[in-house]
């Protein structure tokens, strides 16, 4: 799937919904439970979470790649786990903030 930031999809297999924050130019295989996610205006029936991706994903969470070149903002929580192809996205961490002496 072409991905552009701005770009809003929704899960196949739970309730998942997320929007595009971050995208590398190009296809992207992003997954949710292990299916394939779909733009947010498409219908469908959905499935349920893959064994080992359904560790679920959490409403205003951003899920980033191994090298942040992709990241997505959790818009509506589901039972799946996002990943790009068979390679689980991680939470994106805070940055700390400077400290004040």
């Amino acid at each position: 799937m072409e991905l552009r930031a701005g770009s809003r999809l929704k899960s196949t297999a739970c309730d998942t919904e997320v929007i595009a924050v971050k995208a590398p130019g190009g296809e992207v295989d992003i997954r949710c439970g292990g299916a394939a996610m779909a733009e947010a205006n498409a219908t469908f029936d959905k499935g349920s979470p893959s064994s080992g991706f359904d560790g679920g994903t959490q409403m205003g969470k951003r899920y980033v790649n191994a090298d942040e070149s992709l990241e997505l903002l959790c818009t509506k929580p589901g039972a799946g786990s996002l990943s790009v192809g068979d390679t689980p996205m991680e939470l994106k961490e805070a940055k700390p903030l400077p400290a004040s002496d």
